[in-house]
């Protein structure tokens, strides 16, 4: 059986890491950057395009339109990675960061949507220790990520990011790393009956 678990996550809360942990502890495979490089290979738009445009929004956007020629660039590249979520689900089990994959994946019945938060404080401290931020640049730098997260995944889904009826699982990583790993795993195994 394929299953696909989507992690949704706030700047700084760990939980790129926490996904490729659970993808590492379930022996599945680990999606975020790796889709701009599935997205190329079907779409024809060049590495460079798909990473520039990558999770950004511009201009007017409905899904009723989105193969029409005249879309944007980062509506291109929203629809080339939408194919890429779509393809990879299909073919194989896996968890995939951002990108609206849980939307992308909604009608999937083996579907595990998670998101990731944390309190301010533990997130400064991770993106000054682990990214190189400034410490007095940090919350200002996390405000800008979430906000862009927050508007491309509200853009292109009509949903409210981080709201955590749109999601299986919401998850504060204040509880540390590995215990968020150990939940994930836990819920996955028990959901889907994996040894």
């Amino acid at each position: 059986m394929k299953y696909v678990i989507t992690v949704g996550r706030e700047y700084g809360s760990g939980g790129r890491f926490i996904a490729k942990l659970v993808a590492e502890r379930l022996g599945i495979a680990f999606y975020d950057n790796e889709l701009i490089t599935e997205a190329c290979k079907e779409s024809g738009l060049s590495p460079a395009i798909l990473e520039t445009y990558d999770e950004k929004t511009d201009g007017f956007f409905s899904v009723a339109g989105m193969y029409s020629y005249d879309m944007s660039l980062s509506q291109k590249v929203f629809l080339a990675q939408f194919d890429a979520i779509k393809r990879i689900a299909e073919n194989e089990s896996c968890v995939i960061v951002g990108r609206c994959a849980d939307y992308v994946l909604k009608d999937n019945e083996n579907l595990v949507s998670i998101f990731v938060c944390a309190p301010m404080d533990e997130k400064v401290k991770r993106v000054t220790d682990y990214y190189g931020v400034k410490p007095e640049k940090a919350i200002s730098t996390i405000s800008k990520k979430d906000k862009k997260r927050r508007s491309y995944y509200n853009y292109y889904t009509d949903l409210d990011w981080g709201k955590a009826a749109n999601y299986d699982m919401c998850i504060n990583s204040k509880l540390g790393i590995e215990q968020c790993v150990n939940l994930i795993v836990q819920y996955v195994k028990e959901r889907f009956n994996l040894e």
